[in-house]
């Protein structure tokens, strides 16, 4: 869903949708820890940066909307956000706690929402954790572990006023938006990767490497969906009108980031049956080798048996053997084993265990 749809038309170029540093880099607007950015917008506009202690003073004025960004903050700075937003309790102490589950909950006229965050750092995905605090004139987003910068939300926000001016609404959608395209990347990189992985298995047998690396992407993509599913429902519930203070015009673009997820949530899906037959496959391929190496084996151990069993009968030490006096005795047992072992061959042969 773009911006355009909801002013008309674009109001310049917008900054590219993450810059991918997964950390607090956008700098501060207080210099205080903790504090990434705070501001206050009226009509879509940024009037100013704001310090945390002054935030509750403009949420009751008309037209506006104070955002602010916290980085793993401290019990004391939360404490103070609460005490400006009037924020519950125990979604203060869930924000100051990382490991939640993708939830959303409702405290009076104010909503509390956890997403999980993922990216690729090395080959492995690092997730994080965002929670949201969303009421009437405010949005309070608070970022715990490897989570990409939102200042490319707040930049793409700034660039369109008209849609900013919708207010904590579209600030939410916004957010969510990003998280969930930020899942993308992730889906592709893992997807290209299996596809690698499917191409060597046609050409030869997968290696331990390759095996014990399949089994981290199957672990990896199943944290991932753990992180998605529930998500799902969180953004679904945003298309209805019983959340407090939901905008009717809000309901396309929630319903937008719905159908995103669903899709991400798809493709993992997929992915973790193309795993799950790689997996299976190679082990098919193992199985199959093992079996023709063993199938070799009995045949030629069945040809050796031939001589082995027919010398081990001359090695006996009996006198009365009317084949140790015959003349040709020697050559006529050397040809009835090369006729054995040779008829044999041709039988495993024709059976294909040779």
């Amino acid at each position: 869903m773009t911006l355009e749809w909801m002013n008309g038309q674009a109001n310049g170029s917008q900054p590219p949708h993450g810059d991918g540093s997964g950390h607090a880099d956008e700098g501060t607007s207080s210099g205080r820890p903790g504090v990434v950015a705070a501001a206050v917008y009226q009509n879509g506009r940024r009037l100013r940066d704001i310090r945390i202690e002054e935030a509750g003073e403009w949420r009751s004025r008309d037209n506006v909307v104070v955002w602010i960004g916290l980085h793993e903050p401290d019990r004391d700075l939360l404490r103070q956000v609460q005490k400006q937003f009037d924020l519950h309790d125990l979604a203060i102490e869930d924000a100051g706690k990382a490991h939640q589950r993708p939830k959303l909950e409702i405290y009076g006229d104010a909503i509390f929402v956890v997403a999980r965050t993922a990216h690729m750092v090395e080959e492995e995905i690092a997730f994080g954790e965002t929670h949201l605090f969303v009421g009437r004139g405010y949005v309070v987003s608070v970022r715990h572990g490897a989570s990409t910068s939102y200042m490319a939300v707040r930049q793409r926000c700034e660039s369109s006023p008209a849609a900013l001016a919708h207010g904590e609404n579209y600030i939410l959608y916004s957010i969510l938006d990003f998280i969930v395209d930020n899942y993308m990347p992730v889906v592709e990189t893992i997807h290209a990767e299996v596809e690698e992985l499917e191409d060597r298995l046609l050409r030869s047998r997968l290696a331990k490497a390759d095996i014990e690396r399949l089994y981290l992407m199957r672990r990896n993509l199943l944290k991932l969906r753990n992180a998605v599913v529930p998500l799902v429902d969180v953004c679904r519930r945003h298309e209805h009108l019983e959340l407090p203070g939901m905008d009717a015009a809000m309901q396309p673009l929630f319903r937008d980031v719905t159908d995103h997820v669903r899709r991400v949530q798809e493709d993992i899906d997929a992915l973790r049956e193309v795993l799950a037959f790689t997996f299976e496959a190679s082990l098919m391929i193992g199985q199959s080798e093992q079996t023709e190496i063993s199938r070799k084996l009995a045949s030629w151990a069945a040809i050796l048996a031939v001589p082995t069993a027919i010398a081990g009968i001359y090695r006996m030490n009996f006198e009365d053997m009317p084949e140790l006096h015959f003349r040709y005795g020697y050559f006529v047992v050397l040809a009835v084993i090369f006729g054995l072992c040779v008829t044999l061959y041709r039988f495993f042969r024709r059976a294909r265990w040779l």
